[in-house]
C-alpha cells in the first residue's frame, strides 16, 4: 500500500514536470517539436514507478496540458501524444522491469523499443484522426514529424535518461 502511493505521488510529480517542461521551450511549437520536453518525465515515470503508471501518466499528460494551455492543440495533436506517451510509458516500463539485468544494456534496448513503438503508435492514430477528418497524412509527414525532426530530441533523451537512472542507482535513492 505504501509503496503504491508513494508511485503514484511520483507520477504525479512527473506529470507536473511534463506540464511544466514545455515552458522551456519558450512555447515555440516547432522548438517542443524538436526537443520533446513533455517525453522526458514519462519515460522516468515508466522507468521509476513501472509500466502502469507511466502507461497512465503518459494517456494523462498530453490531454491536461491540452486543456489547460490548449497546447499541444487537443485535436488531432494531444490526442496521438497521448496514445504515444502512454506507448513510452508501458514500453520502457515493462521491457526494462521483465528485464534479466538492470543494467544501461538493458536501459536502451527498453528507451529505444518504447520510442520506436510509440512513434508508430501515434503514426497510426494521427491517420485515423486525420483520416475521419478527410484529411491524409502522409508517409513523408509522418516520417518527417516522429523521425527527422525529433532526432535533437532522441539523442537528448538518449544521454539524459541513463544518465539520471544511474544517478539514482549510484547515490541510492530511494524511488
Amino acid at each position: 500500500m505504501k509503496d503504491n502511493v508513494k508511485k503514484l505521488v511520483l507520477s504525479a510529480m512527473f506529470i507536473a514536470i511534463g506540464i511544466v517542461l514545455p515552458f522551456f521551450t519558450g512555447q515555440v511549437k516547432q522548438l517542443g517539436d524538436i526537443l520533446l520536453p513533455m517525453h522526458l518525465p514519462i519515460f522516468l515515470c515508466g522507468l521509476i514507478c513501472s509500466w502502469k503508471y507511466g502507461l497512465a501518466a503518459g494517456f494523462i499528460l498530453p490531454i491536461l496540458r491540452s486543456l489547460i494551455f490548449s497546447m499541444p492543440p487537443l485535436y488531432p495533436n494531444a490526442i496521438s501524444m497521448a496514445f504515444e506517451l502512454a506507448v513510452y510509458g508501458f514500453i520502457v516500463g515493462f521491457i526494462y522491469e521483465k528485464a534479466p539485468k538492470k543494467n544501461l544494456i538493458w536501459l536502451y534496448i527498453s528507451l529505444i523499443a518504447a520510442m520506436l513503438l510509440g512513434r508508430l503508435v501515434a503514426g497510426g492514430v494521427k491517420t485515423v484522426l486525420l483520416g475521419m477528418a478527410g484529411t491524409p497524412y502522409t508517409f513523408k509527414a509522418f516520417i518527417t514529424a516522429n523521425f527527422i525532426k525529433a532526432v535533437p530530441g532522441v539523442i537528448i533523451q538518449l544521454i539524459i535518461i541513463p544518465s539520471i537512472m544511474l544517478l539514482i542507482k549510484k547515490t541510492k535513492l530511494k524511488v
